[in-house]
């Protein structure tokens, strides 16, 4: 293989060649794979590969493959809440109880307190009510307050899957708020 010039084809390998007026429209930003890293084939000695590859492109709603995200999540925050004070020696061991390090110690003088520093990182596990701490500590989640995660193939940046979704999701309430609103004043459309 060290003997062999390009034995393994990338995708940063691939070459494209713009039809029409597609050098212009897409002079500023060329199309190209978004990542160049990906292995494709590797070859031996005297093999060589001619293709032709067509984009098409198409929305998730029409078929999953062209959809931008690969998971898209939501979970509530949760809250932690002490129901009395936990010091000294219980408060160093509640801070090892949780798997997930949200608790932290808040060293005021003479007192080591307990206090909760990192909300978003409880996965809900229950270590931290289990036992002599279910007297202690109350645990919960904000109905009001959503957490949402996104991850993107890589084709838009999760932000922009985001923004549109919020934009598509906006369009849709005005739909359904102009249905209503023709419903209750009897302008109801025709069929």
């Amino acid at each position: 293989e060290d003997q062999l010039i390009n034995s393994s084809v990338y995708s940063g390998n691939l070459e494209w060649i713009p039809i029409g007026e597609q050098a212009t429209k897409f002079s500023e930003k060329p199309i190209k794979p978004v990542y160049d890293d990906i292995l494709l084939t590797k070859l031996r000695s005297g093999q060589e590969i001619e293709m032709e590859l067509i984009c098409e492109k198409g929305v998730g709603l029409t078929h999953a493959k062209w959809s931008p995200v690969s998971t898209a999540t939501y979970r509530l925050l949760p809250y932690i809440e002490f129901k009395e004070k936990i010091e000294d020696g219980e408060a160093e061991e509640l801070v090892k109880t949780c798997p997930m390090k949200v608790f932290d110690i808040e060293d005021l003088g003479d007192v080591k307190t307990v206090k909760t520093a990192r909300p978003r990182d409880c996965t809900m596990c229950r270590e931290c009510i289990r036992g002599k701490w279910e007297s202690k500590v109350e645990l919960g989640k904000h109905k009001n307050h959503f957490i949402f995660s996104v991850e993107s193939t890589g084709i838009l940046k999760a932000k922009e899957i985001f923004r549109q979704s919020i934009q598509i999701l906006r369009e849709k309430c005005i739909y359904w708020l102009q249905q209503l609103h023709e419903v209750e004043t009897g302008r109801v459309p025709a069929e």
